[in-house]
């Protein structure tokens, strides 16, 4: 059958997110390593290399972990004073403990919802189509 007519069920973002699935068929794999995406999708066919999320999530995970990290380490530093090296123990490895996680899914969800909205590049017309 032709993928284009083909009836696939509608697939949570989200949730194809969280377990690295396809964002049409919610069955094949989204990613080949940690962040790398399958070029395609081996259930459904799908063509992820147009799907690319570029740095979003990385600005995305950038933001919230630091944050977090900028705001406990103020308040450690306030609250007891510790000498440098015990800011450097406790936030470098905080600060790569939550942004590991957070980036395959921060990165699945970006193409998931790419996928869902039907994103593209931007266009300085609506005829154009180069």
């Amino acid at each position: 059958m032709d993928d284009s007519r083909q009836s696939y069920p509608g697939v949570d973002p989200a949730h194809a997110a969280m377990f690295g699935h396809c964002p049409r068929c919610g069955k094949g794999k989204l990613f080949a390593g940690y962040l790398r995406l399958e070029p395609v999708c081996s259930r459904c066919g799908l063509d992820l290399a147009s799907l690319d999320s570029a740095d979003g999530p990385a600005f995305f995970v950038m933001s919230i972990v630091s944050f977090v990290v900028v705001g406990l380490a103020l308040y450690t530093e306030v609250a007891y004073s510790p000498p440098i090296y015990v800011h450097l123990l406790l936030w470098v490895p905080l600060a790569f403990l939550l942004s590991a996680p957070l980036m395959r899914l921060a990165k699945g969800l970006m193409v998931g919802l790419q996928f869902r909205s039907s994103a593209a590049e931007g266009r300085l017309h609506p005829h154009d189509d180069a």
